[in-house]
Parts: C-alpha cells; structure tokens; sequence
C-alpha cells in the first residue's frame, strides 16, 4: 500500500522530449499524480516534484535531454527530480550524476514511477527538500538487456490537448542498423485487444472524441497476445462516443492491404496515415535493414489514394545516413516526388553509439545532410500546400481544440488539414467538438487554412 498523504498539495512540472508516445505515457505520469493530490505547477512557480521524460533518437536529442534536466534543476532548486524515457535507459549512469536529479527510472522501472517515487519521498530529507544526502537515496536501475526489458504501462491520456493518446504496443523487434529504440525500449510488447477497448470507451465516457493510437511499432501488435492489428481497429470502431481514431504510424510491410481496405469503409478511422519511409533508394533501405523495397511502398500509398482520395499521408525520411552517396539520395527525392503524399517529416542521420550503421564506410558530411534535409523539406512544403489548396472553398468537419485567450482557435478535418478560426469566432464552447466550417484561403504563415462557421 503506497502512501500518499506526503504528496497532498504538492505541486509537480513535466516535461517531454520526443514522439507522441512520450506525450502520452507523461499525461498518464501527471494524471497519476493528480489522484494523489499533486497539482500542476503554475508557469512561474517553482514545483515540489520535476519529471523529464527523455528521447535519445538523435545526438540532438540527448543534448537536448540533459539541457531540460539542467534547466529544471536550475529552476526548481530543491525539487525532486525524476528522469525517465529512453535517453534515460541508454544512459542512465550519466544521467544520474547530473545535478539535483533524485531519480533515474529505465523502461522497466517506470511503470511503477509512484512505488519508487513513493518510497524515496517518504524518506524524511527528501520530503522536506533538504539537499545534503540527497544523492544517498539516488535509484538508478542497472542497465538491462534488450530481452529483459518486458514491463508494459497502460496509457490513454489527454494531457492539454483535446485528442487522446491510446497506448497500444511498446517495443520493437526490427534493429535497422541506425536505430537505438529496441535497447531504450526493448522487444515488441501490447495488451490485449478487451483492455484497449475499455480504455476507449473510459475515455469517452470523459468526454473524449478524437483518440490517436500510438506506439513504438503499432503495426506488430499481437506480439505477445497473438492478436492482430486490424481485429483492434474493427474493435475499436465499434466504440460508441469516439467519433475519430488515427493511427501515428505504420511501417509498409505492416500496413496490410486489408487494413487500407477496412479503413476505407469504416465508421471512425480517418482518411490519415503516416508511414515511415527512411529512405526513396532500395540500395540505403538495404543497408538499413529495413524491411521492405520502394515498390512496397509505392504500392501502399497508391492503393490508400485509390480507396481514400483525400487521405492525408505523412512520410518519414532519413537524409545523409551511412551509405548514403549522392546518387542514391537523387534517387531518393525523385521517388517521392513521384508520389501522391502530403507532407514529409525529414531527419538528418545522427550516430548511435552501438548501432550496426558506424560499419558502413561512406559517411556523409554535415553540411550536406543539411542540403539535402533543405532540399527535401521543400519539396515537403510544396505537397503539402498543393493538398491544402484543393479543399479551398469546400465544407469540412472541424474538431476545434480550445484557443488561448484573444488568439486564433485550431482544429483538423478528418483528413488533417489543420484549420484556423479567427479571434472574433472563438466561442469557449467550440472546445472539443465538431464543427462544421467552409474551408477559406491559407493563414498568414501558411500553417493553416482559415474558416467560417456555417
């Protein structure tokens, strides 16, 4: 039994580093909490309890990590300090020699962040904020193997958002040569399909209308239940009150024709996808070991545009990785812009220390990475504007998400077009429903399409 009087009227500041997955498993984190008694710190007030929740799938992204935990620290002087996420797994006795951090949670550990967080906090110097034997109570886990890392925390959570974030699989068991996710997050994992679905229908019962699944490697659930992906989306759909799902991400050999075919006609899953992509060259996808070849890929994105015209589909690219000569970047940028997607999501290769990619011998300077990540990116604004540009002029369905006060309001159609209500539209009631607007020109950043509510 965990005590929690020590926590009552505390106050607690979060902050997340990384994918949708990490935003979702942090609201879980908070909303724990708060059943406990804990509130969310106001902007300017220094909080009891900090929670940084890590990424490391850059060299960016752990420097990033550790500028948080030092900017926290610094912030908050005296407040308990837990690090998690995967920078935290990967590197975890780094972690726990920086400043002021109390606690060091891996992906095994997390899933009972209140026991740990319970059974230091209770300890009378660290409730009461005293920093000398602060480090004496430090826990940090021992680093595990990939095969050891098998715990799964449920999450279904709107943090400060209006959609909801369903956390159906953990893990992944693919090793592409670039990748340190397996090591941070271990071999595929999910729940069952009847558990999901009652978080589903919790969260409309609270009033939730948009859930997005979400995931390490969505696409291979079942690993552990012997489900599979597509009987979940059948079972989802039939949640009554949850009136859109989205799906954050599908490899190609994952997304099954079926799958396409079943979205298509379905009640609540909408005409969006996002599919990672890594790289338009069979020669890179090779040496990434990825699962798949371009005409794979090429097949999954015609045949979603034959069944769903106006589906919205995100790509997932990798520019100047390890192999990656300039012919095969050419090929690259010509296969995609042959392809009828929306909107490209472009990363610069980083060094994983560890992975399998540091053998390959050709290796592509900095500033060329940069050229081609430019290069990509505009071809990315330029489909993405010719998407939006058809629906001018055309009615849509709006879920509206609740504006700061005196700013515009903003929302997406079914097919994720983003949308923009100005000022003198917002109403505090339009937050969290769907609406009916006509589709207007581009915003002043060309971020979104403006609209009237009809």
């Amino acid at each position: 039994m965990i005590d929690t009087s020590a926590f009552q009227g505390k106050t607690a500041k979060f902050y997340t580093l990384g994918c949708k997955l990490n935003f979702s498993e942090t609201s879980t984190f908070a909303r724990t909490l708060y059943n406990m008694g804990v509130r969310e710190a106001k902007k300017d007030e220094q909080a009891d309890i900090c929670l940084i929740n890590t990424c490391s799938v850059t060299e960016v992204a752990d420097h990033k990590c550790r500028q948080a935990i030092h900017r926290m620290a610094r912030q908050n002087p005296g407040s308990f300090i837990i690090v998690t996420g995967c920078y935290a797994q990967l590197e975890s006795e780094r972690v726990a020699k920086i400043d002021g951090v109390d606690l060091v949670l891996g992906s095994n550990e997390k899933a009972d962040l209140i026991k740990y967080l319970s059974d230091a906090w209770n300890q009378p110097d660290m409730a009461h904020g005293e920093g000398e034997g602060r480090q004496s109570h430090l826990h940090t886990f021992h680093s595990v193997k990939t095969k050891d890392i098998k715990t799964f925390q449920p999450s279904c959570s709107r943090g400060n958002r209006t959609r909801y974030f369903l956390k159906v699989q953990d893990g992944c068991n693919y090793f592409c040569t670039y990748c340190t996710i397996p090591y941070a997050r271990g071999f595929s994992r999910n729940p069952d399909i009847a558990s999901l679905v009652r978080q589903a229908g919790e969260a409309a019962r609270e009033g939730g209308r948009e859930i997005v699944l979400t995931g390490v490697n969505i696409g291979d659930f079942g690993a552990t239940t012997h489900e599979r992906f597509i009987d979940l989306v059948r079972e989802l759909d039939k949640v009554e009150g949850i009136q859109r799902f989205r799906i954050s991400s599908l490899e190609p050999d994952l997304l099954d024709d079926d799958l396409i075919e079943y979205c298509a006609r379905s009640r609540a899953f909408m005409p969006h996808f996002h599919i990672p992509l890594q790289s338009g060259s069979d020669e890179v996808l090779r040496l990434m070991h990825r699962r798949y070849d371009t005409a794979l890929f090429a097949h999954k994105i015609r045949l979603i545009k034959e069944k769903m015209p106006d589906a919205f589909i995100g790509v997932d690219v990798m520019v100047g990785c390890r192999g990656e000569k300039p012919e095969y970047f050419d090929a690259c940028y010509r296969f995609l812009e042959s392809l009828p997607v929306t909107q490209l999501h472009v990363f610069p290769y980083s060094e994983r220390p560890g992975t399998a990619a540091l053998s390959i011998p050709y290796v592509v300077d900095d500033r060329e990475k940069k050229r081609r990540a430019h290069q990509l990116l505009k071809l990315s604004d330029e489909k993405t504007h010719q998407f939006y540009s058809r629906y001018i002029g055309q009615e849509a369905e709006v879920l509206f998400e609740k504006a700061v006060r005196g700013k515009a309001m903003h929302g997406f159609t079914k097919n994720y077009i983003r949308v923009e209500l100005s000022p003198l539209q917002v109403r505090e009631e339009l937050d969290n429903q769907i609406v009916k607007v006509r589709l207007g020109g581009f915003n002043f950043d060309k971020s979104a399409l403006k609209a009237e509510i009809i």
